[in-house]
């Protein structure tokens, strides 16, 4: 192995490479502000998410005439303080986007580990399943699943992290296939290594490039289906602060008080934007390494 191919090498051209992406800056710098003010939201904001004063109803945000300086972003239907419920909302979306992709990227990560390596009945058997999975859509799963175990973040996590894992699966099955044949598979293969330890020693550290963009990309995703389910009801419930559920109170007011629904559709924007462009980042950055 030349020096030019050191892993020293290699870790230090990565790492100028995602310096080097305007879109990583960009995504990257967006979603640390954005992460920063979902942890920090008892400290940017003194009102509770949740509290109401019918009193205080309607208040327009500072850009209005009438608005009250306690309140910035003004006041919903109920008079819960708008910026402590933005804020505390751009926590459900992070939450609910890493939690179910980090579940759904374990179960379609395993499972393409399996069909990929193994081959055979083995990975007919589990693209069968994948395609089964594929049929099901995910709206009329979801209101199964309310009708079952009633409207909830915790009944939405559940079926999404059962749902979504199949991108996970097709692409890993993919690179499996094409790495069990490689020397360093096969060198293991004789030493005597077990099947699972080839699978989690040998080929998913070699996949982890890989990985990292297909989760990037899907962490988007998660938090715009919690918005939309959300937003039908069949996600989280009131008074919990989220911003599919904000958009949805807010739709009654749309001619009147648009900021209702401009502000949490805003944030939800930014949020999906800041996670695509960091996940386009990150992939252009990988496949210019190779």
């Amino acid at each position: 192995m030349s020096i030019a191919d050191s892993p020293a090498i290699r870790r230090r051209k990565l790492f100028k490479g995602l310096s080097a992406s305007s879109a990583i800056r960009i995504g990257g710098g967006l979603l640390a502000v954005i992460v920063f003010v979902a942890i920090f939201a008892p400290w940017l904001s003194s009102h509770d998410p949740i509290a109401q004063d019918l009193g205080k109803r309607m208040i327009p945000p500072f850009w209005y005439p009438g608005s009250d300086p306690a309140h910035w972003l003004g006041t919903d239907h109920l008079g819960r303080d708008y910026l402590a419920r933005l804020l505390y909302g751009a926590r459900v979306s992070i939450l609910i986007g890493l939690g179910v992709t980090l579940c759904a990227g374990f179960i379609g990560t395993m499972l393409g580990l399996a069909a990929g390596y193994f081959g055979g009945r083995v990975d007919m058997a589990i693209s069968f399943i994948v395609t089964t999975r594929l049929s099901l859509p995910i709206v009329l799963v979801a209101l199964a699943a309310v009708a079952l175990g009633g409207a909830s973040l915790k009944t939405l996590a559940i079926v999404l992290s059962l749902l979504l894992w199949d991108r996970f699966a097709v692409v890993v099955r993919a690179a499996a296939q094409s790495l069990r044949s490689r020397e360093f598979v096969q060198a293991t293969q004789s030493f005597g290594a077990s099947h699972l330890y080839i699978m989690l020693h040998g080929i998913l550290p070699n996949l982890r490039n890989t990985l990292i963009v297909v989760a990037t990309l899907e962490i988007a995703n998660v938090i715009l289906l919690e918005a939309a389910l959300s937003f039908l009801g069949l996600g989280a419930q009131p008074p919990t602060p989220s911003w599919g559920l904000m958009i949805a109170e807010g739709r009654e007011h749309i001619l009147f008080d648009p900021w209702l629904i401009a502000l949490p559709g805003a944030g939800l924007c930014l949020l999906i934007l800041a996670v695509n462009l960091l996940g386009d980042g990150v992939r252009d950055a990988l496949d210019e390494k190779r």
